[in-house]
């Protein structure tokens, strides 16, 4: 097995994902192993990490499993080095602009959660300030 290959124990290990989750993406079409062993066992590459990466980054902004596929297509036609016109070239742009605005989107109303969530557990302290005195 060639080092640049890794299997599925190392890549959940390295993108702090579960192997079922891998699977999971792998069933979905959200990434493919580069390769499979004589064994069978699935072969990833570090492309295929950053690709899982992306993935783990999108979850927990709430992006759906077809909303990552449109991402991860967008981004595949741009980096496939082929020739692509002015016309797909700029939708794929577009395509990418779109996500990068709503993930800010996201981001800024996830940092309104955090701040109430902060508020509220700095009211429950000073509730308990007294009682911690006693």
């Amino acid at each position: 097995m060639s080092s640049e290959h890794m299997q599925i124990g190392e890549v959940a290990a390295r993108t702090e994902l579960s192997l079922r989750t891998i699977r999971h993406y792998e069933e979905t079409g959200l990434v493919t192993p580069s390769a499979r062993s004589q064994g069978g066992f699935r072969l990833y590459t570090e492309t295929d990490i950053a690709r899982l990466m992306v993935i783990r980054r999108m979850k927990p902004l709430g992006f759906t499993l077809e909303q990552m596929r449109d991402l991860m297509d967008a981004t595949d036609r741009l980096d496939s080095g082929e020739e692509l016109s002015a016309e797909e070239r700029e939708e794929g742009l577009a395509q990418v602009r779109e996500f990068e605005r709503m993930a800010a989107e996201r981001v800024t109303d996830l940092q309104t959660q955090l701040a109430r969530a902060e508020e509220f557990a700095a009211t429950l302290r000073e509730r308990l300030a007294p009682v911690r005195l006693a």
